[in-house]
């Protein structure tokens, strides 16, 4: 991992990337593989990796986030990551999970099916990586410090990218655009990862029809749409038949958005390119939602739904009567005095009005060893300390926000619902809640304030998608089940870069079980030293 040159929109950047290449490389492998991934660091400030969707059973050292799994791999060391796979099929993603070093520093993660195990589906002919990236002319890193500095936010991508390829959209001359070559009447497999910082994606190829067919690691049942819409974080596998006239079709993402902070509104082009095929292409043919249509992106998410196949594990849904951790989780943007800052404010993001503050030693180490105090607290509220109408005018509203490095603790094996619920705290908007070590149920979503009378009676426990990255609509709530099953430390934020930088996270402890296999493995001894220790 090393400073590498890059030109784009006719201007050479320096950014860190992996075997100089952005996007990264892909790693290709089998289910239940376990897999040994060196990390030489030889740009000039620490950072690490996470192995984002693979589920790391009893082996949270390997997980990634910085400060709450392990510390950074300083310049000039290395560290050698075990991931250890389970049940995930399909497409996952790594990246580093430092400040916003992962804007640059990324890549496919894909797991095969076993040997002898085929498909819930049509054997496609080939298959194809697609990641949707946001492309900054500057260190990712320098333009988050930067803006906490100020307080701010920060600035806009310059442009939206497929494949490290930002098109031809841009006006400039040298740019590229990515090409995917196919044969007529060939199906083909997309895997589609959203890689972006801070923007959700609309997809689409022009005159073609998308199925999707898995998210998230998972496969979920068939259905088709005209385009796709996918979260930071998200992975999606996508069927397309080539089975048009001869010729180029456009592939297009534009962002989508339901916040007052919306993101530039750019159109970012591929070519989904027939071989012997020639002539011109038809910009006309791009049909995808404009940016703000949120029925479209209900409308999609509406879809998504289990399936009831061998290769999927099987459907268990906590029951009520399971479920013995509940917590209710408010999601806001707010701000805090600051003296030294632009308007004498900064922006902070809360979970329950608690900003997420990251330590300088790893709660990993420091929950493990026992032996250090200090680092964090086990009293995350799981109620909002304020309740009040999350979803209405929030013009003029303030409710206390408090920072600190709170915990939620649950007991091994228990059931656990969460309820995310969108406010309309500072811009409102969307969020994507990811949470590392486990793959979720997405039970239920509604519109407007959660009622916990009501609204349970209207959750699917029958067939809900598995994923680990949660769209949670603005003005809108969700709710989750998992039974907690994997002893460790696991990160819970929004995968939306700057809210994850401004305090939008928590942590879930599972405290061992009674046995061994059902209790965190021991550490590696090569764990990286943290600052000052």
């Amino acid at each position: 991992v090393r400073e590498s040159n890059f030109t784009k929109l006719c201007n050479t950047t320096t950014l860190l990337v992996v075997n100089d290449s952005y996007p990264g490389p892909e790693i290709r492998v089998h289910r239940c593989d376990t897999v040994f991934v060196n990390v030489h660091n030889q740009g000039n400030y620490g950072f690490t990796i996470h192995w984002h969707g693979v589920k790391q059973p009893r082996n949270p050292w390997s997980d990634g986030p910085e400060f709450v799994t392990q510390c950074p791999i300083q310049p000039g060391t290395n560290f050698t990551y075990e991931i250890v796979l389970s049940d995930e099929i399909g497409t996952l993603w790594w990246h580093a999970h430092s400040d916003w070093t992962r804007g640059s520093v990324h890549g496919a993660f894909i797991i095969l099916p076993a040997k002898k195990e085929t498909y819930p589906f049509p054997t496609p002919d080939a298959d194809q990586t697609v990641i949707l990236e946001s492309w900054y002319d500057g260190d990712y890193k320098q333009i988050i410090d930067d803006a906490l500095a100020a307080g701010v936010s920060p600035r806009q991508p310059n442009a939206y990218a497929i494949n490290g390829h930002v098109g031809d959209t841009y006006g400039c001359p040298n740019d590229t655009i990515f090409r995917m070559q196919v044969d007529s009447e060939k199906i083909y497999l997309l895997r589609i990862i959203n890689a972006a910082m801070n923007e959700h994606f609309f997809f689409t190829i022009a005159n073609h029809t998308l199925t999707v067919v898995a998210q998230d690691a998972s496969y979920v049942r068939r259905f088709t749409r005209d385009y796709i819409l996918i979260s930071p974080g998200q992975t999606m596998d996508v069927l397309v038949s080539a089975n048009r006239n001869v010729g180029q079709y456009y592939m297009a993402i534009r962002p989508f958005s339901d916040s007052s902070a919306a993101p530039v509104d750019n159109i970012t082009t591929g070519i989904f390119q027939y071989t012997n095929s020639e002539g011109g292409l038809n910009a006309s043919l791009i049909t995808l939602p404009v940016m703000t249509d949120t029925d479209a992106m209900i409308n999609f998410l509406d879809q998504i739904r289990n399936t009831n196949v061998s290769q999927n594990p099987g459907i268990n849904v906590p029951a009520d009567k399971d479920i013995k951790t509940r917590a209710f989780i408010a999601i806001a943007v707010n701000n805090l005095p600051c003296n030294t800052c632009v308007l004498g404010t900064r922006l902070v993001a809360s979970l329950n009005n608690v900003s997420f503050v990251s330590p300088r030693i790893d709660i990993l180490q420091a929950y493990y060893n026992r032996n250090m105090s200090g680092v964090f607290t086990e009293d995350f509220p799981l109620n909002p300390p304020v309740f009040y109408n999350f979803t209405g005018d929030l013009t003029n509203f303030n409710t206390p926000i408090e920072e600190g490095t709170r915990v939620i603790v649950v007991n091994y094996g228990e059931g656990v619902e969460m309820v995310l619920q969108a406010t309309q705290m500072g811009a409102g908007g969307s969020h994507p809640i990811h949470l590392h070590g486990f793959s979720f149920y997405w039970v239920g979503t509604g519109f407007g304030n959660f009622n916990n009378e009501t609204d349970p009676s209207t959750y699917n426990l029958v067939d809900p998608p598995l994923i680990n990255t949660v769209h949670v609509p603005g003005r809108r709530w969700v709710a989750i089940r998992f039974f907690a099953t994997n002893p460790g430390v696991w990160f819970m934020h929004c995968h939306l870069e700057r809210h994850s930088s401004w305090g939008m996270d928590t942590v879930l402890i599972v405290r061992n079980g009674k046995t061994k296999k059902t209790s965190i493995r021991p550490p590696p001894s090569t764990m990286p030293r943290c600052p000052g220790t």
